[in-house]
């Protein structure tokens, strides 16, 4: 089956200072796929994200080379607005971090950042996006109370409908269940299976086992580099190399 690129990373790489984290690394994306990024800490699986929708500019010192392609388009080219960027890909964080207010007004709150004041419509994108994010039925009745009051994988999946609500093309997500139980791991596993038709997702994990499960694709980094990059089922039976062996084997990490 011929790959269908949604975002394609061409010789990219990013320093902070004169220290580099990523390191000249190549990657394509497939539309309608999830795309794990695997590696121990300190790798650079963060960083490639961050740089995938330009938040890593935020960062003081930070440098990036290289290219991202979205749809064929550089996002660090002349004249292109990260904040339109960061529009179409969205960003999911590994501690859920649900403004202190109430669970429409998460969930609203990027639309009326974006000019939407029409309460019929928000009401409307509210509910498709906590029904999107499988959280409709358990917050329903609730959608007043502050968002604090859920719990943690209630917050994880209310801060994915939030990113949903704005009809991002891209999910990106760092380490989104490591905060998380087996039971609200599991619930937000099978969102992003379920989410997959809709949106491309790039997916850090430090889990394994969580890669496998969910992915269509698996990267392993080491040291700002890109060691290897494969078909999930592929790079964890067969690894072309020692390093990815050595790491899914347990022998460090």
């Amino acid at each position: 089956m011929v790959m269908d690129p949604k975002i394609e990373v061409k010789e990219l790489s990013v320093s902070y200072g004169s220290k580099p984290v990523l390191k000249h690394v190549s990657l394509t994306v497939p539309r309608e796929e999830i795309t794990a990024i695997i590696g121990p800490s300190g790798c650079g699986k963060s960083t490639l994200i961050k740089a995938l929708n330009r938040m890593v500019e935020l960062v003081p010192g930070a440098k990036v080379t290289g290219q991202v392609l979205l749809d064929g388009r550089d996002i660090y080219g002349p004249g292109i607005d990260p904040v339109e960027i960061r529009r179409k890909m969205g960003m999911v964080f590994q501690k859920p971090n649900p403004f202190p207010m109430s669970i429409y007004d998460n969930v609203a709150f990027g639309l009326r950042i974006l000019g939407l004041g029409d309460r019929r419509k928000l009401d409307k994108s509210v509910e498709e996006s906590l029904i999107r994010a499988n959280l409709w039925e358990e917050t329903k009745d609730r959608l007043k109370e502050n968002a604090l009051s859920l719990s943690g994988g209630q917050q994880q999946r209310l801060c994915i409908a939030r990113a949903l609500a704005t009809h991002p093309e891209v999910l990106l997500l760092d380490e989104p269940a490591s905060a998380l139980d087996p039971i609200s791991t599991a619930r937000v596993e099978d969102l992003l299976k379920d989410l997959k038709s809709e949106v491309t997702i790039v997916l850090v994990t430090h889990n394994m086992q969580q890669a496998i499960r969910v992915s269509d694709r698996t990267g392993f980094m080491l040291l700002g580099e890109l060691v290897e990059f494969n078909g999930t089922a592929k790079l964890f039976e067969h690894p072309s190399d020692e390093r990815t062996e050595a790491y899914i084997t347990g022998k460090f990490g």
